[in-house]
């Protein structure tokens, strides 16, 4: 493993939280409108941001990639519709589920409420709920948006209207602040998300992540490119010593050792800081070449 890739991935895990407050002011940068109650709706504002961060938010810089994906997969008329479903490909295959761990304001939101003192839980007894955002993705992302459409092709956002708690962390409550008329009208529908929000930052105390573990649709997608993205984790099998620390450190619940790029891994870099022996790090285009390479030169052998 080249040294300065070693350095440099410490370096990145472990300026991460930096980053995700960088990541998260770039994609809500018209901080001003939050006072104000109004929405920007500049041209900037079609292109999408890569993390989940809600359209509605007044200081939303881009779009939602999951809401924008809602409105137009119903219609293939819609060339944004070819637009998103690239966005979706391009950043899973250069970065996977890195997006997650440093990039999406939702997760640094969770981040910052697991730092809360007090007592923790583990999410490792209840890995079969990961499979639940998929269920999100296909139901409430695809099919329902695509057979319920209006009179001209959009489909209705049925997992920002029903699920989605960014939307009433972000949207509904700044927008409801700053604006009467918005606030006179709000109902059930803002109580009961309301009520799934509240759910979430609870939850989010006591495990790591849940949100992105279980119910997050974006993630389910990122996380069918983790395992091909041009960014990655690598281990270093001349180097580890099969301690476990990594799989300790491991928030997502993942044996690093063994599925590195696992699904679930969201390249946080836990693994890389927690190994006493530097043998992880990040790779990113010449990975698999790398491992290749490296099978193939002989062992050498000392005869003194």
């Amino acid at each position: 493993m080249d040294k300065k890739t070693k350095l440099l991935s410490k370096k990145v895990a472990r300026i991460r939280g930096w980053i995700q407050a960088i990541a998260t002011l770039l994609t809500n940068i018209h901080i001003p409108n939050l006072l104000k109650g109004k929405i920007y709706q500049g041209k900037i504002k079609t292109v999408c941001v890569p993390g989940l961060n809600c359209y509605s938010c007044p200081a939303a810089t881009g779009a939602c990639p999951i809401g924008a994906f809602q409105a137009v997969v119903g219609s293939s008329k819609f060339k944004f519709t070819y637009y998103i479903t690239g966005f979706f490909i391009l950043l899973g295959v250069l970065l996977g589920r890195f997006i997650c761990g440093f990039l999406c304001p939702f997760g640094w939101f969770q981040d910052l409420l697991h730092k809360i003192p007090g007592k923790k839980f583990s999410t490792a007894r209840l890995k079969p709920l990961r499979y639940l955002k998929y269920v999100i993705l296909v139901v409430f992302v695809i099919l329902l948006p695509m057979l319920v459409t209006n009179s001209i092709g959009m489909g209705d956002p049925f997992f920002c209207k029903y699920i989605c708690p960014q939307g009433v962390l972000e949207g509904a409550i700044p927008l409801s602040i700053g604006n009467p008329a918005i606030r006179s009208a709000l109902g059930k529908l803002f109580s009961f998300k309301c009520l799934i929000l509240i759910t979430v930052i609870v939850l989010s105390i006591l495990f790591y992540r849940p949100f992105c573990k279980w119910i997050c649709p974006l993630g389910a997608i990122y996380s069918l490119f983790n395992k091909v993205s041009l960014l990655s984790i690598r281990v270093d099998g001349s180097k580890c010593v099969g301690c476990n620390q990594c799989a300790k450190a491991c928030k997502m619940d993942v044996d690093v050792c063994k599925t590195p790029n696992h699904p679930e891994c969201i390249r946080c870099g836990a693994c890389i800081k927690a190994c006493p022996k530097d043998a992880i790090h990040y790779q990113f285009l010449s990975g698999a070449c790398q491992k290749k390479e490296d099978s193939r030169k002989p062992q050498s052998t000392d005869n003194n």
